[in-house]
């Protein structure tokens, strides 16, 4: 009755503010560069007299609700761009859609300092959100010469990578497997390449990446750590281009252009596509690169890999859009008579936004399917082989009022996973399961004089596990002054797939999947079952952002994670009836420093993290292979000369070590894989040691 009497008032209460915003309209629109039809992603949009405005979001359209009707100038600025005004008439309870277009400024104004970047800061709760540009990944000095989110996401405070072997990332305490990868709305399951320096991704088609380290609202479910969510543009509306680059690591190519072009009015609709790939020479070149390669050691750097990615764009007049795409990844790494490793990601889908005519209701969708798969042969033991697929549908719906935003939505999500592991007693784990993911969500967003408040609920129903999830999330800011924010989030995040890494390991290139077991799992050191076999989280974020000048802001967030219950592998399994997975806990905390300036042709990041991560397993407490304790970044980026064509750039990392571990002794260990048969006293077992 509570629940049926909650429910009911939000409706009522829901429906009144419906009935007294009838009167009121609604101005939206999508802003574009006129020359080459891209979206103008956070800028500024306001009602010229009033106090009325918004941001464009990363696909440039904006939407203003519950104004009142009248005659306004709608005004459009944007740094480096010419503002543009457009005169418009709000009919009571109308509905007026402008589409704005934009031309590059011949003339910067020194004295004219419009921040979109600043003004977002303001109307967000953004508590643990960075959203990274093309522009900022191309700026940082990389591995070859040719920028990559795998080299990029270690700048950003609270992220760790361990390695150049592996290509894995860490964000805030958790673990690669508890990190949600979306590629267009897609679940990319191994984003980086066994040579850590690069992703599967390509830099040059990058529209957006939302990097959310932590205390993420209910629309991003599945993780129990962090979500970072790649978004791709639309090929060139106007004009078939291509490029072409290489180096001793890789080839790219990039082609795009317009299949209907967009009018030079700037007007009507759209049609284009974008391809793109690379392929790695690692292989081939490094033997002649690397001085290590001699007449007895010829094996060099033996990664390489090959990734493909399409998509085609739709574009129509009020700014609707629909895209098609899809994407193959490869990898391979061959250990002459020691070990091959091959993996294949590819996968493909469509997403669409509508913006009807005559609602104030906007509606996007996603219908994706993503497939992986890993080898691992090895000279003396049976093949490793996972296998993991996944089929996803989204359907989001977005009310936009004044100063409030209400966003519902739905995601189903199939599962299916292939898992076959030995371990080094010949004792085999596997897993061939199907699963279902049913969930839905709601968050509303209100602004209350100087607060924002952003509360949000997520329901998960995991279909083989027969349990039901409930996600309550919970976010705010308080905007002190226009340049002092205080900022806080939290909430709970279940997830029901696990990895065949551990966190014990220290480089691991055999990334396997399984899904939550359906069979018993115990409490760590004990014989109690767990009631559910998931794992489970509690983040909190609380800091602040302060505008030091026009030019230098700072951003400082302590966090704090409790991973209430994870899922491991049991890869010491002894006998046949021993369980197939452990269960431990684990904390992460830490405080996140950073600080950004940006001036005309100078930009300067710097951050600072310290963090501590800890699991325990029920026998012990012990540091994971990523608790790295201190962590120091700093990148320059500095343009000049004729139109800004010379760029000169530089990073310096300084990292703490890693967790070690002495070696106490060492003994003979006996697998006793011939049972009380076993000669201990005359048989040569394998060397075992002894940890301090």
């Amino acid at each position: 009755m509570k629940w049926t009497s909650l429910v009911l008032t939000l409706f009522f209460g829901f429906s009144a503010f419906v009935l007294v915003a009838q009167n009121n309209g609604t101005i939206r629109g999508t802003v574009y560069d006129k020359e080459s039809g891209e979206p103008i992603i956070f800028g500024t949009i306001r009602l010229e007299g009033t106090t009325i405005g918004t941001n464009t979001n990363e696909s440039g359209f904006f939407s203003i609700g519950n104004v009142p009707p009248g005659n306004y100038t709608l005004v459009a600025t944007y740094v480096g761009y010419d503002s543009v005004a457009v005169d418009i008439e709000l009919k009571p309870g109308g509905i007026v859609t402008e589409n704005i277009f934009m031309v590059e400024s011949g003339v910067q104004l020194g004295v004219v300092n419009i921040s979109a970047r600043a003004e977002k800061a303001r109307s967000d709760v953004r508590v643990s959100k960075i959203t990274v540009t093309p522009q900022q990944i191309k700026s940082l000095p990389s591995m070859g010469g040719q920028a990559d989110v795998a080299q990029y996401l270690p700048v950003l405070p609270g992220i760790i990578s361990t390695g150049d072997q592996g290509g894995q990332i860490y964000i805030r305490g958790g673990s690669p497997i508890q990190n949600k990868i979306l590629l267009d709305g897609m679940t990319i399951y191994n984003a980086f390449h066994s040579i850590g320096f690069f992703s599967v991704f390509e830099t040059e088609i990058i529209r957006t990446m939302d990097v959310l380290t932590g205390g993420f609202n209910a629309e991003y479910g599945g993780r129990i750590s962090a979500i970072v969510d790649i978004k791709t543009r639309e090929g060139n509306k106007r004009r078939l281009s291509g490029t072409l680059s290489g180096n001793p690591f890789q080839t790219k190519v990039l082609f795009e252009g317009p299949i209907k072009k967009l009018d030079e009015s700037g007007r009507g609709g759209s049609t284009s596509f974008i391809l793109t790939g690379k392929h790695s020479y690692l292989d081939k070149t490094s033997p002649t690169l690397y001085s290590y390669a001699t007449e007895n050691d010829t094996l060099g750097l033996p990664y390489s890999f090959t990734d493909f990615y399409a998509k085609l764009s739709s574009v129509t007049d009020n700014g609707s859009k629909f895209n098609v795409f899809g994407f193959r990844f490869d990898d391979m790494v061959n250990f002459e008579g020691v070990a091959r490793f091959d993996w294949t990601s590819n996968g493909g889908g469509a997403n669409f936004t509508v913006i009807p005519p005559n609602s104030n209701l906007i509606i996007d969708g996603t219908l994706a399917f993503s497939d992986y798969e890993i080898l691992l042969r090895e000279a003396d033991e049976d093949p490793r082989r996972s296998a993991i697929t996944s089929y996803n549908a989204v359907l989001n719906f977005t009310y936009y009022g004044l100063h409030n935003e209400v966003k519902y939505g739905f995601d189903l999500n199939a599962l299916s996973t292939d898992f076959r592991f030995k371990n080094f007693l010949g004792n085999t784990i596997n897993q061939d399961d199907n699963t279902t993911e049913l969930s839905g969500y709601i968050k509303y967003k209100q602004k209350l004089g100087s607060w924002i408040l952003e509360p949000s609920m997520r329901l998960v129903f995991y279909a083989s596990q027969r349990v039901t999830k409930l996600e309550p999330r919970f976010g705010a800011k308080w905007n002190i002054t226009d340049r002092l924010r205080f900022k806080a989030a939290g909430g709970f995040y279940t997830q029901n797939l696990l990895s065949s890494v551990n966190d014990r390991d220290v480089v691991n290139l055999f990334v396997g999947f399984l899904s939550g077991p359906e069979q018993q799992v115990f409490k760590p050191g004990t014989t109690e079952p767990i009631s559910d076999r998931l794992q489970k989280a509690i983040h909190g974020v609380a800091g602040f952002e302060i505008d030091l000048t026009d030019h230098i802001e700072l951003n400082v967030e302590a966090y704090y994670k409790r991973f209430s219950q994870l899922l491991q592998v049991n890869r010491n399994k002894l006998k046949a009836d021993d369980p197939n997975f452990a269960v431990e806990t684990g904390d992460a905390y830490g405080l996140d420093f950073s600080l950004r300036y940006q001036k005309k042709d100078l930009y300067v990041w710097a951050t600072y993290s310290l963090g501590r991560v800890e699991r325990d397993d029920g026998e012990q407490v012990y540091p994971t292979i990523f608790d790295r304790r201190h962590n120091i970044n700093f990148l320059l980026t500095y343009n000049w000369g004729e139109g800004k064509l010379w760029e000169a750039g530089a990073r310096w990392n300084f990292g703490t070590g890693f967790p070690f571990t002495l070696t106490q002794g060492f003994y003979e260990n006996f697998n006793f894989q011939d049972g009380i048969s076993t000669d201990i006293l005359t048989g040569n077992g394998d060397l075992g040691i002894i940890f301090d």
